[in-house]
């Protein structure tokens, strides 16, 4: 693949601050939908050129996120039923999307999409929708030296039918950069045996599988569920696993690497605002010697960035360099690419963290965290 643009993450030569050193540090991102990327004005111009089925006010309440902030599926919902109705829409919310993470130094992104709202609301066949999205994937490539994988996942609230039918579509159209199976939306009430039967077919078809399990407050036995039924790869959130300690133990030990979201909204809404950090279950994951992976999820609707992620996981959580250096490589050991490029990126990237690590001002050691 091309390397970086240096445009996209200029550094003095000086000392480095935290948000400019975590901003400069190499990254992979994992769990992002991009339907939860949408820049602001791209949606105004999808209502407008839709006829404005959306009122100016709500579209201000979808960008709105407050200190006890809702969820962001009817967002998503509106883009299929209102908004997007050509491939080449998908191709711009999927150019903006990695132009944007390539500007944070994100060099490898796997993100989700859900094709069956797309074929069935959006009214898109999936074959045009998913070269729309490989092709802008290709030319984010040339034009910001960001290597970007599509995992098309499962619509959980739709029925297990509907996930066997996105499988079929991944297999009669696959494509190099098309990596993976995912499964998505809400999880109360969809649990991952449900869907046991597509998780089946993707992995004897090759393709690597995630899964959301443990999210808005879902048993712990979900995440296990995902892990042991459908053998997926690596978790997506899993947050209810620090309920199982014994449980956790064997994911610790197996290596399982949980791709996690600082801001997820479930747990801003339902902790205390003086206990959140504190009692927010990606500390505790870590102390039971978890891999974890900060991600965005939603980067627009959560007004996040990774670099904002990555500052999260200082600031609120309280994580050390040493920590953060082992998020880098927990990113590099999940994400689905050439075994290869892996371990040259494991090599280079460690270095380029190190060097990166030597020039704190010593205001920003200050203020760091313990290791």
């Amino acid at each position: 693949m091309p390397a970086p643009d240096p445009r996209a993450h200029p550094l003095t030569d000086g000392p480095l601050d935290l948000r400019a050193f975590l901003h400069a540090i190499p990254k992979v991102e994992l769990h992002c939908h991009l339907f939860g990327t949408v820049r602001k004005a791209t949606f105004i111009d999808l209502v407008e050129r839709a006829g404005a089925p959306i009122a100016r006010e709500e579209i201000e309440a979808f960008y709105t996120r407050g200190d006890k902030p809702v969820g962001v599926l009817r967002v998503l919902r509106a883009l299929d039923a209102h908004l997007i109705r050509h491939p080449d829409d998908l191709y711009r919310l999927t150019h903006e999307y990695l132009e944007d993470a390539a500007s944070h130094n994100v060099r490898h992104a796997e993100f989700f999409w859900n094709p069956t709202g797309t074929v069935h609301v959006s009214g898109i066949p999936y074959a045009d929708a998913q070269a729309a999205i490989v092709r802008a994937i290709g030319d984010a490539g040339r034009d910001f030296g960001i290597a970007g994988r599509l995992v098309p996942s499962i619509d959980r609230e739709a029925s297990p039918e509907a996930a066997l039918e996105l499988v079929d579509w991944m297999v009669a159209h696959r494509a190099e950069d098309v990596v993976g199976l995912g499964i998505d939306y809400r999880e109360v009430d969809r649990p991952p045996e449900l869907f046991a039967l597509a998780y089946q077919r993707a992995r004897e078809a090759g393709f690597k599988t995630t899964a959301h399990a443990g999210e808005f407050g879902m048993p712990w036995h979900n995440v296990a569920t995902a892990l042991d039924m459908l053998q997926v790869d690596r978790v997506d959130h899993g947050y209810t696993i620090i309920d199982a300690p014994d449980f956790a133990r064997r994911c610790a030990e197996q290596g399982v690497v949980f791709t996690v979201v600082p801001t997820n909204s479930y747990y801003l809404r339902t902790l205390a605002p003086e206990r959140w950090a504190l009692d927010h279950p990606i500390r505790q994951m870590a102390a039971l010697g978890l891999r974890l992976h900060p991600n965005t999820d939603d980067p627009t609707l959560h007004h996040v960035t990774p670099t904002g992620a990555w500052e999260m996981m200082v600031r609120d959580f309280g994580f050390g360099l040493d920590a953060l250096h082992g998020f880098m490589l927990n990113g590099l050991d999940a994400a689905w690419m050439d075994s290869g490029q892996r371990q040259a990126w494991r090599d280079t990237w460690s270095a380029e963290f190190q060097a990166l690590r030597a020039r704190l001002s010593p205001a920003a050691l200050a203020a760091l965290p313990n290791p």
